[in-house]
């Protein structure tokens, strides 16, 4: 079996999912319990317990979402449909919590101002980074205040230094890997998510820039966020993950005697409400109860993981070069037979 080096991977003939590829330990560890493991992370001036940052999705990312992640040490990007996202950053104070949120490309100029004079992260929250509009949208924004900004998405890193040369501050990298995501399916356009990852990664060693890295679709379980991790996402996006929780916003809904909530693509019919070209589907996902418990399980993935891989912290996960490229028959053998 050949270990593979993070250049081999973004060489391999095939696009590559986090399915494709495992981690392999080769080292003797350190670490005698995951206790000694550090997951803290700094991330566009903030100091975070889990390399962990929610979707602007409007059935993942609320105010009551987003107050709960600060609290565990994550963040939570408020989507910009919130209805009472206006009402709280006009009102002095009550905005504890909030550290980012998102904003469209026509989002009231008075609204952007707020938000920077509160100086929360600001994500320009569409489909496309790869646009004119997108960087226009990041020049006026910097030229004016003193934010950080978020764009996406990507798939690949050839127009990179153009983001970072605009004012983006991070990157949101993956497009048609969502889990109800239909662009791939509409548009034919995408590629695996380990794939859009390190050729990200190495366009930005190449041309020496600081842009960060966000992981965004894809993350099934803690250990692809371990995976994104160890490939060199400086951050993980969530959003299935963290649907169905108490948390998001939305009803519980009891049908056939289970509790369900609602997850939504950002571009389906229900967030656009109109028949224009949709990208995204609707469905519903078991009730999971409070976030936390999610959070906490990430928490004990990623500490076992850093043991496994004899690694302290996040940025020695993030130096690993030891990976294995799965056959089909090899991924199906590791999954639990119930």
């Amino acid at each position: 079996m050949k270990v593979y080096s993070k250049k081999e991977l973004n060489e391999y003939n095939l696009s590559l999912t986090y399915d494709d590829i495992s981690l392999i330990p080769t080292q003797i560890s350190r670490i005698k319990s995951r206790t000694e493991t550090n997951t803290n992370i700094e991330f566009l001036g903030l100091n975070l317990a889990l390399p962990i940052i929610s979707s602007p999705m409007d059935t993942v990312t609320g105010l009551e979402m987003a107050k709960e992640l600060e609290r565990l040490g994550c963040i939570g990007i408020v989507n910009r449909f919130d209805s009472s996202l206006d009402n709280i950053i006009n009102n002095q104070g009550n905005g504890d919590g909030i550290r980012a949120v998102s904003i469209a490309l026509n989002t009231d100029e008075k609204l952007i101002s707020k938000l920077a004079e509160k100086k929360y992260l600001i994500c320009i929250d569409t489909a496309n980074a790869n646009n004119l509009e997108v960087l226009h949208k990041t020049e006026e924004i910097k030229s004016k205040y003193d934010s950080k900004i978020i764009v996406g998405n990507i798939a690949h890193g050839l127009t990179l230094s153009e983001l970072e040369s605009a004012g983006a501050d991070a990157v949101r990298v993956g497009i048609g890997s969502g889990s109800v995501c239909t662009t791939s399916i509409q548009t034919g356009i995408g590629i695996g998510q380990v794939s859009s990852l390190l050729n990200v990664l190495f366009a930005r060693e190449e041309k020496k820039l600081k842009i960060r890295i966000i992981a965004d679709g894809g993350i099934k379980s803690p250990g692809d966020i371990a995976k994104a991790t160890a490939l060199g996402a400086d951050i993980v996006m969530l959003g299935r993950m963290l649907a169905g929780t108490k948390e998001t916003p939305g009803e519980v809904i009891k049908y056939n005697g289970q509790l369900w909530k609602k997850y939504r693509g950002s571009a389906s019919f229900g967030v656009k409400m109109k028949n224009e070209f949709i990208e995204g589907e609707e469905t519903m996902v078991p009730y999971r109860g409070v976030v936390k418990s999610v959070i906490d399980s990430i928490s004990d993935g990623l500490k076992s993981t850093l043991s496994y891989m004899n690694c302290f912290n996040i940025d020695e996960l993030k130096r690993t070069e030891t990976f294995a490229v799965l056959s089909t028959s090899s991924y199906l053998e590791r999954l639990p037979k119930i």
